[in-house]
């Protein structure tokens, strides 16, 4: 089992460099940043995990920039972002970003990506895509953001993202950058199953087919999936976000066959970083014992 661990990645918590770097030393494997460019204050889409949206939703910094110095600091642990709002940036934009990091990094980009599910929050990006067709927008999104990587004449004609043939660089290290899904609930999980180079749902979120909250059913449908798209399931690794440190619960995501374990701040409310370093601390000897 490898571990990651997720910064809530607020100006008022641990600097991105800092956390980097603790965690390369404590024997983490990776190191990832979510994105909410902002949230509407109508608060019209209610919060997915229900009551008040914590705070630290609409205080995240840009998960590049962050990951930047976070690279800068540290020699081999992984960038990931966790997740990346991929619809809300410029498709050229975003193949500039994310290849311009992971190159100045040695290739340790890993793009974790997902649709969101704040209605409003897409609607100031992108007023021209209804919000129940995100789904078909992300896969073609991902299959335009690998073309603008691995192609020397990039273009693409699709019905959300369009350009003509193009140079775009520079180019990823490795020639394209890891794709990592979060979606959790069925139609989420065909998408990942379908095109995905990695899963790496929420614990909380994942869905078996009657749309019943089960991890177990969950990774099964995953696997089902992928093997009806003619992948082989083995070769797509699982990563899952969960909250704490309840060693039992990573056990048993390790007996599932998962191949990284997220840990997620205790809360999602602003927090010093000090309580960051505590937390580090109270898992340091399960990420020993199980890595």
């Amino acid at each position: 089992m490898r571990f990651g661990y997720l910064s809530l990645n607020t100006v008022e918590g641990i600097r991105p460099d800092h956390l980097a770097r603790e965690l390369e030393d404590r024997g983490f494997d990776s190191v990832w940043m979510p994105e909410h460019s902002h949230i509407p204050t109508s608060r019209e889409t209610p919060y997915p995990a229900g009551g008040p949206l914590p705070e630290g939703y609409w205080r995240m910094m840009d998960p590049f920039v962050s990951l930047t110095l976070a690279a800068a600091a540290t020699e081999s642990i992984e960038l990931c972002t966790g997740i990346c709002l991929l619809l809300e940036h410029d498709v050229l934009d975003l193949a500039c970003t994310t290849a311009t990091l992971d190159a100045l990094s040695g290739g340790r980009l890993r793009l974790g990506v997902g649709v969101g599910w704040n209605e409003e929050e897409l609607v100031n990006h992108r007023p021209d895509l209804p919000f129940k067709q995100r789904y078909s927008a992300m896969e073609e999104r991902v299959a335009a953001l690998r073309t603008a990587w691995q192609d020397e004449e990039a273009a693409f004609d699709g019905r959300w993202d369009r350009f003509s043939a193009s140079w775009v660089y520079p180019k990823p290290a490795n020639g394209t950058i890891p794709v990592a899904l979060g979606n959790a609930g069925p139609v989420g999980i065909e998408h990942a199953a379908r095109y995905a180079d990695e899963w790496c749902p929420i614990d909380a979120s994942m869905l078996n087919d009657g749309r019943k909250p089960d991890v177990a059913g969950a990774i099964d449908l995953f696997r089902s999936k992928a093997a009806e798209a003619g992948r082989d399931p083995a070769d797509i690794p699982i990563t899952i976000f969960t909250m704490g440190n309840r060693r039992e619960r990573v056990e048993q995501y390790a007996e599932l066959g998962v191949d990284r374990a997220v840990i997620m701040p205790r809360k999602m409310d602003l927090h010093p970083a000090d309580d960051t370093l505590r937390h580090l601390d109270a898992v340091a000897d399960m990420v020993a014992d199980l890595s």
